[in-house]
């Protein structure tokens, strides 16, 4: 089974978006999707209402799920782990042991545009349409991701 992991800073906009969007393109008996958090501030927690909404409005319910922070034990149970920019990029790589922890983590919009570094925006402060931008950025990388995992 192909494990990914999916990181963004609270683990309440971004990443529960990108894992809910994801399982939805792969088949589940062969992938396991999973989000996290760089920082602790949202553990236990539901996605922002505002993720949920815009999931909801694409078929997808992602409001069951439960805000976690990334820790070193994810080094050993994820394959890939795509972050949603440079902060998060930095405080997960910060916790690699070794090179091929490093070699697991890569920034999801590279998959839309290779090498380039781009950043998922943090909608938080934002209005609703920072999610539903937020939402096509990351369809568009996990189509990728999943038709090269398939």
């Amino acid at each position: 089974m192909t494990k990914i992991l999916m990181v963004c800073l609270g683990n309440i906009c971004r990443s529960p978006l990108a894992e809910g969007i994801l399982r939805s393109k792969l088949p589940l008996d062969s992938f396991m999707v999973d989000s996290a958090g760089t920082a602790n501030y949202h553990v236990g927690a539901k996605p922002d209402r505002r993720s949920v909404a815009v999931a909801q409005k694409y078929g997808l319910n992602i409001s069951n799920l439960k805000g976690r922070q990334f820790n070193v034990r994810d080094f050993d149970t994820f394959d890939h782990i795509f972050v949603m920019d440079e902060s998060n990029y930095s405080n997960v790589v910060s916790l690699a042991r070794h090179e091929k922890d490093k070699e697991k983590v890569k920034f999801i919009l590279n998959e839309v545009y290779p090498n380039q570094n781009y950043s998922v925006p943090d909608p938080y402060y934002g209005g609703d349409s920072g999610f539903e931008n937020v939402y096509k950025m990351l369809d568009e990388a996990c189509s990728i991701i999943a038709e090269r995992l398939t």
